[in-house]
């Protein structure tokens, strides 16, 4: 399994788009995957950033580093999201790997802290994240909001 970085495998720009927007698009959000992923690898900005985990198979999972993940707390920022890994290869910590990449790319990228917001309790506690608070959706919803100081190793398996 490897990890390709969108912004430096621009090639792969066009799969991960139809990639992320299958695994998490609606018909309203659409544009929002393909117009961000299509356009980071050219952004001077060290966000968006956009990945895919793959095998000889193909893509098998996702995530991306952005500046909001559709939540109220604009306050906070870098937001890791879309968070995806095909069921067959979950359980082999895979996620992990595209975690630590987001991680390393937003501590490269100047900032101190990664946020989230999940459903997921206990989840993201297991690679270090703290939940501190909620935040609000644009549909209505709300989500736990958790987050992970950069530059410290805070594992558990």
């Amino acid at each position: 399994m490897h990890l390709v970085s969108i912004r430096e495998n621009p090639e792969y720009a066009q799969p991960a788009v139809k990639y992320f927007q299958d695994k998490w698009a609606n018909p309203n959000t659409m544009d929002v995957y393909d117009d961000s992923i299509l356009n980071a690898p050219e952004s001077a900005s060290p966000l968006p950033q956009w990945y895919l985990l793959m095998n000889d198979q193909g893509i098998q999972g996702c995530a991306g580093l952005i500046t909001n993940d559709f939540i109220s707390r604009m306050d906070y920022y870098p937001w890791l999201c879309a968070l995806y890994v095909e069921e067959n290869q979950r359980g082999h910590f895979y996620s992990r790997l595209l975690v630590e990449r987001a991680e390393v790319d937003a501590l490269h990228g100047g900032f101190s802290h990664l946020y989230l917001c999940s459903n997921h309790v206990g989840f993201y506690e297991r690679m270090g994240f703290s939940r501190i608070g909620h935040g609000f959706h644009p549909w209505g919803d709300q989500s736990p909001i958790f987050a992970k100081e950069l530059g410290k190793p805070s594992h558990q398996i």
